[in-house]
């Protein structure tokens, strides 16, 4: 029987799911904590936004773009110099099996438990926190396309990332701090026109910020445009500044990945 590339993708793509489940610590800090932080806010902060817009409606999708951000890049930025110490991408490579493989596993499981907590979100938001879902197949196809850019960036980006950390017990210290420190100033936890101008200026370098953008044009209504710093959604710079930040990631990947420690040289 032969063996195809996609099916040895999906094979990887396979194995990576069933590490990732088996691991208590990635499934409640990438599953259980965006769902966490909309119990809490949305308790907390329950008013109206200019527009009638509750401030629910608001943080559900910045907590949808987290979530992206948290399987694509903080969860692989970890994972990676994790198994890099242990020896596992030093014996990978030795092995008959494609390089690409490895890759193709981690982004088999990183669509797959995105996609998973995407809907969780947009379950728990509709169910219990009156969240809106998009009325119309346009949003749904802007969902669509956002999404997809943004977690293909945070995923090429948390490859590239993960040769950052010296080791995979300092991973954590090292994504954790970069990942929080994306969601105060993109518009996660506070309304983006509300924060300082320099803070803005820094969050739009990052995709993280468009991706909050951009969702917030799939669950807002038209008229939130205006209060948007430039005045509307910018749903093309959106896109330009995603893809942007996919061919960055590809090339960083490219140019930094290590399949061994510095100490193994």
């Amino acid at each position: 029987m032969s063996t195809t590339p996609l099916s040895l993708g999906l094979r990887q793509g396979g194995l990576e799911i069933k590490q990732f489940l088996r691991s208590r610590e990635s499934v409640v800090f990438t599953l259980a904590f965006p769902v966490i932080m909309i119990v809490i806010f949305a308790s907390i902060f329950n008013w109206e936004l200019e527009g009638g817009v509750r401030f629910t409606q608001y943080f559900v999708t910045g907590m949808i773009a987290t979530g992206l951000m948290t399987v694509g890049f903080q969860s692989l930025a970890i994972q990676i110099p994790i198994e890099r110490d242990r020896g596992v991408l030093k014996r990978l490579r030795g092995t008959p099996m494609p390089k690409w493989v490895y890759f193709a596993g981690k982004v088999v499981m990183v669509a797959v438990i995105g996609l998973a907590e995407t809907l969780l979100l947009l379950a728990v938001g509709t169910l219990f926190y009156g969240l809106k879902l998009p009325e119309t197949a346009g949003k749904w196809l802007t969902f669509g396309w956002v999404s997809v850019l943004g977690i293909t960036a945070c995923t090429l980006c948390g490859v590239a990332f993960s040769s950052l950390a010296r080791s995979g017990r300092g991973a954590p210290a090292v994504v954790t701090p970069v990942a929080l420190v994306l969601q105060f100033t993109s518009g996660v936890f506070f309304v983006f026109s509300n924060l300082p101008s320099w803070m803005q200026q820094v969050a739009a370098i990052f995709p993280l910020k468009w991706m909050c953008q951009g969702l917030r044009a799939v669950f807002l209504p038209d008229s939130f445009a205006a209060q948007e710093p430039a005045g509307s959604f910018e749903l093309g710079r959106v896109a330009l500044v995603l893809t942007a930040w996919c061919v960055i990631g590809l090339l960083l990947c490219l140019t930094t990945f290590r399949w061994t420690t510095r100490r193994d040289g």
